[in-house]
């Protein structure tokens, strides 16, 4: 597996797991185009995060996966596409719908319209375990049923068809990974790990304020998440076909919320906030990574196990807080 040389785009790489496959990619030796999109306050996301020897090497371009024309520009000559653009924030899904479907979806059409134009090797479409729903048989396969059981999964739904069509279709190259809970630093606190580090390690936080934590979940270490993408970037898979990358190994938010605590050393009350909760029959109960088939295909497997993943996260997050990096007013990280 080698990126040396290649032309690659990469969509959303201002994002969580797009700037760490970004600057996974540039230490790969890749010519690297890291889209981010559009804002005016001249930041370009996690992607002014990295070490500065690897931000130099990036093509920064700034823009938006609904605007076909822009992106029909920068996917010309571009070698391998990740797209990994999105809008990803479940609890905002309910009240934008909308937003949702634009993005993900006539987002995911822009992407495959115009790897189909210019004949690209190779486009890595991002997908999402929400898109299983509650699982009904575990571990969870590619095989298993989709259930829109949110805006955002049942636009994430649209967007995996619209990759299968046009790769059934249209001959488009275009593989479909589908990571589980990816977690790790550069996390927003949208996402229930960053939400319980902050809360354990963060001074002005009196208490540790949870929703429910009865759900299972499959969380993988970002940087192995990382590795899933560049695997299925260069692997020989099957185009319009999906591939579970998790850790494939299954834990309560209960379970997290007690190694976070003993982790960070916390001493602090735990609070059940009743609007952290999902709508009752929106709620993903469980999820749990079958990624044989991925692990097959590439030898893909995650290494990172979650205690030290945990640990990797809490210093990054003592880190910025000792850096005064964190806006405690609004509750999310700058």
């Amino acid at each position: 597996m080698t990126y040396k040389g290649k032309r690659v785009l990469v969509t959303g790489a201002d994002g969580f797991i797009g700037s760490h496959l970004t600057e996974a990619l540039v230490r790969g030796g890749a010519d690297v185009t890291a889209l981010a999109l559009y804002n005016s306050f001249d930041s370009h996301g996690w992607l002014d995060d990295l070490p500065d020897d690897i931000r130099s090497q990036l093509k920064l371009v700034r823009g938006d996966v609904r605007d076909s024309a822009f992106l029909n520009r920068i996917v010309r000559g571009q070698a391998v596409v990740f797209h990994l653009a999105a809008l990803i924030a479940i609890p905002y899904s309910y009240a934008a719908a909308q937003s949702y479907v634009e993005t993900n979806i006539m987002g995911t059409v822009n992407v495959l319209e115009a790897a189909r134009q210019w004949d690209t090797e190779r486009v890595v479409h991002t997908s999402t375990s929400e898109v299983y729903g509650t699982a009904l048989t575990m571990p969870i396969s590619e095989s298993h049923p989709l259930q829109g059981q949110s805006p955002y999964s049942a636009s994430k739904i649209g967007a995996d068809m619209m990759a299968e069509s046009y790769a059934r279709s249209f001959d488009v190259p275009v593989v479909l990974l589908r990571p589980f809970n990816a977690f790790g630093p550069r996390q927003s606190e949208r996402a229930i790990v960053p939400t319980l580090i902050r809360q354990a390690i963060d001074p002005k936080c009196p208490a540790i304020m949870v929703g429910d934590t009865s759900p299972i979940r499959d969380l993988t270490f970002v940087e192995d998440t990382a590795a899933a993408f560049l695997s299925a970037g260069s692997a020989e898979l099957e185009f319009g076909h999906a591939y579970n990358a998790g850790s494939q190994r299954a834990v309560t938010i209960s379970d997290v919320l007690d190694l976070v605590v003993e982790l960070s050393g916390a001493n602090k009350p735990v609070h059940r906030d009743e609007s952290r909760l999902r709508p009752q029959n929106s709620e993903v109960r469980a999820l749990l990574a079958d990624s044989s088939r991925l692990e097959r295909a590439t030898g893909w497997r995650a290494q990172t196990d979650l205690r030290e993943g945990l640990k990797r996260t809490i210093a990054w997050w003592r880190a910025r807080l000792n850096k005064g990096l964190v806006r405690h007013e609004m509750g999310y990280m700058t």
